[in-house]
């Protein structure tokens, strides 16, 4: 890997991560009502099934492995489980199906 490309992923790094600092930093929650807090909880969910979801479709020929997949995401989100561990429980099942399919 050239160093070009390294440092552009580096600052690709940085410009993703302000974004994400900020209102963490400049934002309070304390003072906010319990329904705010509530709603902004599931903010992860939303946006992982809007950027997710076409992955998942196109992932394989075979539909069924978009469905079962999907299914395990939507289970594990509803359960409350942390999203690392639902985008990782999907992953898993994808790659469990083309092992044994």
């Amino acid at each position: 890997m050239s160093m070009t490309m390294f440092w552009m992923i580096i600052a690709m790094g940085v410009v993703t991560y302000i974004p994400r600092l900020l209102p963490l930093v400049m934002l309070s929650t304390d003072n906010w009502p319990d329904w705010a807090k509530r709603m902004l909880t599931r903010v992860p969910y939303a946006v992982l099934g809007a950027l997710i979801l076409p992955g998942i479709l196109t992932v394989h020929d075979n539909m069924w492995f978009a469905a079962v997949s999907g299914g395990v995401a939507i289970i594990l989100a509803y359960i409350g489980m942390p999203l690392i561990v639902v985008v990782g429980g999907a992953i898993g099942m994808l790659g469990m199906m083309q092992l044994l399919f």
